[in-house]
């Protein structure tokens, strides 16, 4: 358990953040498909992204991907296609808890052989390689992009390329398209119109160096942290104003939320307080395209004291955890008056507190992060902090250069 405290002066620091988790793990993925043809450059240095490798140079029968969601969800589909070759694909206690059913029932329909080792429609899976013949699948598209991703990627491999047509509301499209402009990007003509993706088969793609964008989530706290202090300023990188990644609209909701204004220039992205700002009452926000963001919003608003209602955040309870019951658990330490739903958090209130909060992570490293910047306003304890290492392994070390005083008690 740590304790963290206020800082005693304004914040004017400089930090480089390690590359986008969600980009890292495509392009590690496509160049294990393309024969290691890439260069990658500031790969992210998450736990996730170094399982990802871990088990893409793995060549035994069992893969444990321990709670990286996105790696379990992209490997499944990749062992799918190894011809030749059985695995057995698993996890921690918590991801044979994440359901993967409608993976899995799209993988088999195409002609792949996934069974579950224990229970129906969850992790461990038994996955012998095979040739995926069929071309086109329907998928629901309200459950998880990943899904959508693992099976554009594996695309590109498949005889006859790969249409994918998506039923009902899609969650998430920010992720779906940067998926698509990545495989863009190295030369695959993939395209995504209405509720259809096409992925063409690619026999091969040419050499390219390519830099991993640092990860607009990670940012997100920074621009918690600024919000909820005063005469302050950071220069984070390396961040590009026209980002693939759809929490980049942070810098839209900050400034018209909480009058934190983004500035960028060759990269480097400064975060500084709007002194004009006036701040509304209430919140309204529908998250339903940056969800990984909902968590560090939400902690924003308790640390203003402003109401929030924020919708489209049906994926969160699929996460490392319940986010919206953890949130509401939480957050209540802080007298916040939260009610939840299936898919929104609103804030309607505040009681008085007193003690000093020792929050709970529930093994979800952005429930560590979300809550870090509240230690501007309140002493907060953090029990079960190393659990940043998911995404974000520097991230003590970096709010310690900030100047931060965090003692383990």
């Amino acid at each position: 358990m740590i304790e963290i405290s206020a800082l005693q002066s304004p914040i004017n620091n400089k930090l480089a953040i390690t590359g986008s988790k969600s980009e890292s793990n495509r392009l590690l993925l496509l160049n294990k498909l393309f024969d290691n043809v890439l260069t990658l450059k500031n790969v992210s240095n998450s736990e996730d992204s170094q399982l990802m490798q871990k088990a893409l140079a793995n060549t035994t029968e069992l893969v444990d991907i321990h709670h990286a969601g996105t790696a379990m969800r992209f490997l499944t589909a990749y062992f799918s296609i190894q011809e030749n070759r059985t695995v057995t694909l698993t996890g921690s206690a918590r991801m044979k808890q994440r359901p993967i059913k409608v993976l899995v029932d799209a993988l088999n329909e195409l002609g792949a052989e996934i069974s579950y080792q224990e229970n129906e429609g969850y992790p461990p899976l038994t996955i012998k390689g095979a040739k995926l013949s069929k071309d086109t699948i329907t998928i629901p598209s309200n459950i998880s992009s990943q899904y959508i991703t693992a099976l554009c990627l594996i695309g590109t491999k498949m005889e006859n390329g790969l249409t994918i047509n998506l039923d009902g509301k899609i969650i998430s499209v920010p992720y779906i398209q940067m998926t698509i402009e990545l495989l863009n990007k190295v030369g695959i003509e993939a395209i995504f119109e209405g509720n259809t993706i096409s992925v063409p088969f690619t026999a091969k793609i040419n050499h390219q160096d390519l830099q991993v964008e640092s990860d607009w989530s990670s940012a997100s706290y920074y621009y918690s942290l600024i919000a909820l202090s005063k005469n302050s300023a950071i220069e984070i990188s390396t961040y590009f104003e026209n980002s693939l990644q759809g929490d980049s609209a942070l810098q839209h909701i900050y400034a018209d939320n909480f009058g934190v204004n983004s500035v960028f220039n060759n990269g480097i992205l400064t975060l500084k307080n709007n002194k004009e700002f006036v701040l509304k009452d209430t919140i309204q926000l529908n998250l339903i395209n940056t969800p990984d963001i909902a968590q560090t919003i939400a902690a924003t608003c308790v640390g203003l004291k402003v109401k929030c209602v924020l919708t489209g955040l049906e994926t969160l309870k699929i996460k490392e955890t319940d986010r919206l019951v953890a949130l509401k658990n939480e957050l209540d330490k802080f007298g916040a008056i939260i009610t939840i739903t299936d898919d929104s958090l609103s804030i309607d209130g505040y009681n008085e507190y007193k003690e000093i909060p020792t929050l709970e992570t529930y093994n979800d490293h952005r429930m560590a992060m979300c809550m870090a910047p509240l230690a501007q306003i309140y002493p907060i304890r953090i029990n079960n902090e190393m659990v940043v290492e998911k995404s974000y392994p520097t991230f003590w070390e970096d709010w310690k250069t900030l100047g931060f005083t965090i003692k383990s008690i």
